[in-house]
């Protein structure tokens, strides 16, 4: 979040939002668009060399996607930012399986590990493998959702939002200790899932 942008002026506009002031979206956006280029931005930082989208076509596509929940019922700044990374999740998911079907209809798929995950791995990794990577940890999710839905969006908000532990405990409405003990349980359990799928 900017500095100069107080955070009950966040919730203050989605709380106008929810009443449906007509001019609350547009007073919302400015308040927000510098946190969203931040996640983006920290989003791509993890992408490969050669991703052909841009932070701020992230942003905005993004954006589209919030803009169709303007009927959510955002409870305040943290969890629009949980809403806004689950959408920036979608936005990369779509343009990886689109960036797949584009390369040889499809084809020769890569196995992946949660390790390559990690910053540091995520960088060194062909545009291809990227996207690899982010379906099946998509893939993972998903079915980490239907197990334990706190835990995958524990994830998501740690992961795609770049939200801390303190932030995705407000979003999801727990203690700080839960979303430890959450990140370590996903992960594990995201690391079992993906390696499974590798074998």
């Amino acid at each position: 979040m900017e500095p100069s942008v107080q955070p009950h002026a966040i919730t203050d506009a989605l709380g106008a939002l929810r009443a449906g002031a007509p001019d609350a979206m547009e007073r919302l956006v400015p308040l927000v668009y510098g946190e969203l280029t931040r996640i983006a931005h920290r989003q791509l930082g993890l992408e490969a060399t050669g991703h052909t989208l841009s932070t701020t076509a992230l942003v905005h596509e993004a954006y589209l996607r919030l803009v169709d929940q303007r009927r959510a019922e955002w409870a305040d700044r943290v969890h629009f930012f949980a809403v806004a990374a689950h959408a920036m999740r979608r936005v990369l998911v779509d343009h990886a399986r689109r960036h797949r079907a584009m390369r040889r209809g499809g084809a020769n798929r890569h196995s992946v590990s949660l390790d390559a995950l990690e910053a540091t791995d995520v960088a060194s990794l062909a545009v291809d493998d990227r996207a690899d990577v982010l379906l099946a940890l998509d893939d993972a999710l998903d079915r980490l959702a239907a197990h334990d839905p706190r835990q995958a969006r524990v994830v998501e908000c740690r992961y795609f939002g770049g939200l801390t532990e303190a932030e995705t405990a407000e979003a999801l409405g727990v203690t700080a200790r839960t979303v430890t003990r959450d990140w370590v349980k996903a992960r594990g359990w995201l690391y079992q899932a993906m390696h499974d799928d590798a074998s």
